[in-house]
């Protein structure tokens, strides 16, 4: 046998060897039958777990948008009296290190009707400036318009409860509150119509078929709280600094308020999100564990295949260190190429993935994001640099690992051991 003379590591001779490997024998066509499954399950999985974490991503983020969009970063009440006070405490409150705006809101739980039926939804009362300082509402006014609201006397409700109610612009509805006048029999529920002068579409379908804007006067006029408002609702720059926005509040206000934040109003639903989106990831990146045994699988038959050439390749004169790099090479060359063409399906698939739903829809003649379940009327995606990456090197780590046991049993065959597996 000749004398084994290390070559320079990934020699051209060993990718042109790994590289044959790759392909199959003339009558099973020109790439392994057990290359290209191997392939396909390593592009799938990264692809699929792309995919579904920018979907939930997407989810999140949206979700933050809208419940934000709508509601202050900071909510301020005041403790055990009426919230008379609220014009001043609204400049006081805006002088705090880091707040945008202070909003005066009153909040009631309505029955609305129209001719056609009756539903429950939630009303906000909140002044022309204020409703227009919240863009989410401002920019997705779809029939009507918000200019003169104060003196509008009229109601701006969301498209999803106007057409559940059948209603259009101008059109009358009926508010009812069970909180009306005290009677010598009790308390007498109160009734009154306004005028629809905008329908907006939040593109969130919770809040597009229960909210509803009252002008600030009005609604203080029919929850008799003339001269009071339930709450002060901040919105400040950055809405992940509210401990430090708070904390200024406070001791701009004193003692006489309270403060809760967003944080503290949707800790159930953002955790469970997050867990969710945790919980995700560790399951679906099962998938790619097992196109990873697969890869490993492949190899240990191409080894056994290959015990021949080993042979051959050892009795010339290749080292175990070249035998090795070469299986090596093959194992992770399916790995890097399924990973990559993996992240780019992900990819464009995460760019179109409305168009995507649009079509499933039309195909399967069924709804596949109902924005009564899922809250949203279109389906997110928000792919994350940093996250994508994680998945892209857990993919190729993976990868590159599952081969080394095959690659090492085949640099462990001497030529007569080699000889036994043909």
């Amino acid at each position: 046998m000749a004398a084994s003379v290390d070559t320079k590591p990934f020699a051209p001779f060993e990718w042109l060897l790994a590289s044959r490997y790759l392909r199959a024998r003339r009558k099973e066509g020109f790439i392994s039958v057990t290359a290209v499954v191997s392939f396909l399950g390593i592009m799938l999985g990264v692809a699929t777990l792309i995919i579904v974490m920018a979907v939930m991503n997407g989810f999140r983020k949206d979700l933050f948008a809208k419940i934000l969009g709508l509601n202050g970063h900071i909510v301020v009440y005041k403790v055990g009296a009426p919230f008379e006070d609220y014009l001043t405490m609204a400049e006081i409150v805006a002088r705090a290190q880091g707040v945008k705006r202070a909003i005066p809101l009153i909040e009631g739980q309505v029955m609305v009707s129209s001719p056609v039926q009756a539903l429950g939804a939630a009303v906000r009362g909140i002044a022309e400036n204020d409703l227009k300082s919240l863009p989410l509402v401002a920019d997705n006014i779809r029939y009507g318009t918000l200019d003169g609201f104060d003196q509008s006397g009229g109601i701006a409700v969301g498209i999803r409860l106007a057409n559940m109610l059948r209603l259009n612009e101008g059109d009358m509805i009926t508010i009812i509150s069970p909180r009306g006048a005290a009677t010598p029999f009790g308390t007498a529920p109160r009734s009154k119509s306004y005028p629809i002068t905008a329908i907006f579409e939040l593109g969130m379908a919770e809040y597009d078929k229960t909210m509803m804007f009252l002008p600030l006067e009005e609604a203080q006029r029919y929850f008799s709280k003339v001269g009071e408002v339930d709450i002060l609702e901040v919105i400040i720059s950055d809405p992940e600094a509210v401990d430090a926005a708070s904390t200024a509040i406070r001791a701009e206000a004193g003692p006489t308020i309270n403060v809760t934040d967003w944080r503290q109003r949707n800790e159930t639903f953002f955790t469970v999100l997050e867990v969710e989106r945790n919980v995700m990831f560790i399951i679906l990146s099962l998938i790619v564990l097992v196109a990873a045994l697969n890869i490993i699988s492949g190899m240990m038959m191409l080894v056994k295949e290959k015990g021949r050439d080993i042979a051959i390749l050892r009795t010339m004169g290749a080292t175990k260190g070249a035998v090795m790099r070469v299986f090596l090479i093959t194992g992770a060359s399916i790995g890097v190429v399924g990973t990559l063409a993996g992240l780019v399906l992900g990819v464009v698939f995460c760019m179109h993935i409305e168009e995507i739903r649009q079509f499933v829809t039309w195909i399967a003649g069924t709804k596949v994001f109902d924005p009564n379940v899922y809250y949203l009327t279109r389906l997110p995606a928000d792919i994350n640099p940093v996250e994508t990456g994680t998945i892209v090197g857990m993919a190729l780590a993976l990868s590159v690992l599952a081969t080394l046991y095959p690659s090492w049993r085949a640099s462990r065959l001497d030529p007569v051991e080699a000889l036994r597996y043909e």
